[in-house]
């Protein structure tokens, strides 16, 4: 039986460097969001509260099945449609429609406690005319 370590030294000397790297979800920008720094928030509890709104509100529109989120409420949580209230929770405004339908219907708000993680569902419904003079 000839020696095999030989062998096995120069295949581990002579392979190419495979930087294996560990997967990661979403890449989140920083958030500059002086509100969320005045609660001592981070991207990660925004993303958080983002993931949880949206789960609530699948939840409460039927499941994946029936009831989608707009793409904002997948990506960085600093694109997504919050807002942080005066009492210091965390507001989402945003729609959601049938799987594979191309217009929204629903519109959800739900308040997260940034606290507690207590969610709150504010609205969810037919999506309410808008007052462009707001803004």
């Amino acid at each position: 039986m000839k020696p095999v370590l030989p062998l096995i030294l120069l295949m581990l000397l002579t392979a190419p460097a495979v930087n294996i790297q560990p997967a990661q979800a979403q890449a989140e920008t920083p958030t500059n969001d002086p509100a969320l720094e005045a609660l001592s928030l981070s991207p990660l509890d925004l993303n958080r509260a983002k993931n949880q709104a949206r789960q609530f509100a699948e939840r409460l529109n039927g499941g994946l099945q029936t009831y989608r989120a707009e793409p904002s409420m997948h990506g960085p949580s600093a694109e997504s449609p919050y807002r942080v209230t005066e009492a210091g929770q965390l507001e989402f405004n945003f729609f959601g429609r049938a799987p594979g339908a191309s217009n929204y219907t629903i519109e959800t708000v739900i308040v997260v406690d940034p606290d507690t993680w207590e969610l709150d569902m504010i609205y969810n419904g037919a999506i309410r005319p808008r007052d462009d003079s707001e803004g």
